[in-house]
């Protein structure tokens, strides 16, 4: 996923976003990996006229929020690093599941 967002990133120019780009998404797929049943999702790149939009759509149901774990915690920063990397991020939430995105501006 990563290579391809790359190929992508560079064809429209935005190498400059690259790495945030990359990790961004390498979290939000991980969080289907380990929370949903059976790892389907799909992801969707958007070119926009600020920069780039990344969609990964699940089939569970349920808000997300980022938040510090505790410190001794060997998981649960994923959506505090998307956070961290990005411009903005936000779910919306579907009757079949929901939508994790963000953007970064080029």
């Amino acid at each position: 996923m990563r290579r391809i967002l790359r190929v992508f990133l560079t064809r429209w120019g935005l190498d400059r976003v690259s790495d945030s780009a990359e990790l961004a998404l390498t979290e939000l797929v991980a969080n289907v990996v380990r929370h949903v049943p059976g790892r389907r999702c799909s992801v969707l790149f958007l070119r926009e006229p600020y920069g780039l939009r990344v969609e990964v759509a699940d089939g569970v149901a349920g808000a997300l929020h980022a938040k510090v774990p505790d410190p001794a915690a060997e998981g649960g920063r994923g959506l505090v690093v998307v956070e961290g990397v990005t411009d903005r991020w936000g779910v919306e939430e579907r009757r079949d599941g929901k939508t994790v995105w963000f953007e970064c501006d080029g």
